[in-house]
């Protein structure tokens, strides 16, 4: 299988991660740090596979590999935030929009990444594909308030896309960082290190007392049934999340993360389903235009597959 083919793949799977995660948040672990946290510990289950494949790196690389892998649940915690406060397609689609962009930079700017006529028009596609689904409007809310007078509404929502903007910029750093490790490394010792590096800063999560209390109430609350969710949710994400990053292994970062459209595609779809069939779950808002732009961004979106493809 290809790096292209995976990384579809791999976001297929993290679009309907992305679904489960909005429902969990809602329904049973409201808690954005004791959800981060339990995601970091179950990332831990890695190191089974550590008699095999972990080598040690040398110190230098040892500590890259520590902090890149402490930007994931970083990242996450801020995304899980803006996640639960906000609308889910909004949330998942303007981070989703930025990390492609922010990926780009920091791939040109520390990795020196390069690409002929076809990628560069390729990104560009998946890019306005990426951003043109990103902008849902909908009637009388403060988003379109935003596009027409350029001010917020209310100052704790300006907070919240302050917050999605630091979960994209993080999630790029993680992204540029993880080609880094495994352009040094072999992919599994590297990708062992890094899950290492993301279980020690959650744990820094239980250092203040009152940060501590939440997470162990939040677990404490959480029904068994919807437990089993968020650990059948975690094994699909972690299966997702190691396609992604096996395609950035095998091929450039810009272009797997550019590819981050597709994911979003996939939620707009599942997004519909779940709101005509299991509304309790998830609703969207479905018109005549918000339709009209999505297809116009799944065309952009499958001319960039198609370029990328030549």
């Amino acid at each position: 299988m290809n790096w292209l083919a995976l990384a579809i793949l791999a976001y297929f799977i993290l679009a309907f991660v992305n679904i489960l995660d909005k429902f969990l948040l809602d329904k049973a672990l409201p808690s954005s740090r004791a959800y981060t946290f339990l995601v970091g510990v179950l990332g831990l289950v890695v190191f089974l596979l550590a008699p095999w494949f972990l080598n040690w790196p040398g110190t230098s690389l040892l500590l890259f590999n520590l902090l890149v892998g402490a930007f994931f649940p970083l990242a996450l915690l801020l995304f899980y935030y803006a996640l639960k406060e906000g609308e889910a397609s909004k949330v998942l689609l303007l981070i989703g929009g930025l990390v492609p962009v922010f990926t780009l930079v920091f791939s040109v700017s520390f990795l020196g990444e390069t690409f002929n006529q076809w990628q560069w028009l390729a990104l560009i596609l998946l890019l306005i594909g990426t951003f043109l689904i990103s902008w849902i409007p909908e009637q009388k809310d403060r988003w379109k308030k935003v596009l027409i007078k350029i001010k917020f509404k209310k100052q704790e929502k300006f907070k919240a896309i302050l917050v999605s903007i630091g979960a994209a910029l993080f999630f790029a750093l993680f992204f540029v960082g993880n080609k880094h490790a495994f352009n040094h490394q072999e992919f599994m010792s590297a990708f062992i290190w890094m899950r290492g590096g993301s279980f020690l800063f959650v744990l820094l999560l239980l250092v203040h007392q009152d940060s501590r209390k939440r997470i162990i109430k939040s677990i404490k609350k959480m029904k068994q049934k919807k437990a089993g969710i968020f650990v059948f949710n975690q094994g699909l994400s972690a299966s997702g999340f190691f396609l992604q990053n096996l395609a950035i292994s095998l091929h450039s970062v810009a272009l797997v993360s550019a590819l981050q459209g597709v994911q979003y595609v996939f939620i707009i779809v599942l997004g519909v389903i779940s709101t005509l069939f299991f509304p309790k779950i998830i609703k969207e808002n479905i018109t005549k235009n918000i339709i009209l732009q999505k297809t116009f961004a799944v065309l952009f979106i499958a001319l960039g597959l198609y370029f990328l493809s030549k």
